[in-house]
Order: C-alpha cells, then sequence, then structure tokens
C-alpha cells in the first residue's frame, strides 16, 4: 500500500521519535575534506545567523553548535495550523580532532549560512586557558 505523501515527504514523517516535528539528519550536514596537513570541515547551517553559532574544543573534541528561532506570530484566519515545519531550537555536532589541536589553531568563517573550519592534522602539548574558537 502506497501511504501518500505531502511536499514530497511522507506525511507520517514527523511521528517519529524521539524527536518528532523535524528531522535531526537535516541539520548540520558536514563534508570534511582531508588536505595534506589539515581537514576542512563545511557545515550548512541555514537560517542560522553568525551570533548564534558556537565552536569550542574540549579533551580533543571540537563541538559546534547553533541556536536558531522563528516567530510564532504567523497564524492563518482562525490561528490553526495545518503544518509546521519550522523549528526553533538548539542543535550541536562533535569531531573528535586530537588532544595536541588547540582553539588557536583552528581557523573558522562563517558566511551565507555556511560554516568553514580548518583544523590542523599537527600534534602539540595543549595550554592552559579558554577553550573558545573565534568564528569570522
Amino acid at each position: 500500500m502506497l501511504v501518500p505523501s505531502i511536499f514530497g515527504r511522507d506525511m507520517f514523517d514527523d511521528f517519529g521519535f524521539p524527536f518528532g516535528g523535524y528531522r535531526t539528519n537535516d541539520m548540520m550536514k558536514t563534508d570534511v575534506k582531508e588536505k595534506d596537513s589539515s581537514y576542512e570541515l563545511t557545515i550548512d547551517m541555514p537560517g542560522v545567523k553568525k551570533e548564534n553559532v558556537k565552536a569550542e574544543l574540549k579533551d580533543g573534541y571540537l563541538t559546534v553548535s547553533a541556536s536558531s528561532g522563528y516567530s510564532n506570530d504567523e497564524n492563518d484566519k482562525d490561528g490553526r495550523y495545518i503544518r509546521r515545519e519550522r523549528h526553533y531550537g538548539t542543535c550541536s555536532r562533535s569531531f573528535y580532532v586530537g588532544e595536541g589541536v588547540t582553539q588557536n589553531d583552528i581557523k573558522a568563517s562563517f558566511e551565507n549560512g555556511t560554516l568553514k573550519l580548518t583544523v590542523p592534522k599537527a600534534d602539540k602539548t595543549l595550554p592552559e586557558g579558554g577553550n573558545s574558537i573565534r568564528i569570522e
């Protein structure tokens, strides 16, 4: 039996566990490219503003998090929604980059909803101090 679809998706997709309402595999899609001395990560973050993106390095793990929000003021004439696909909240992804990499070694830029990170392959000793990475 074929299940009807709405906008090219199975109409029952939204009933998944545990995050029913949106698909987590559609968020923060990442390409990782290996170069001679570094890795380049390109992470899609559509609809996210630069000030809502955070990258941290702790215990050899690079964690990228983002938050987004949409206005809930839009209603139809009766104030009822038939379907809501826009969401708000936070999401994050972590990548093991090695304990020898420091936050100063990682270069980050954000443009047009895409975060680009360059992580060196170098093995260094970790200095004491903060873990935040500056995103340009």
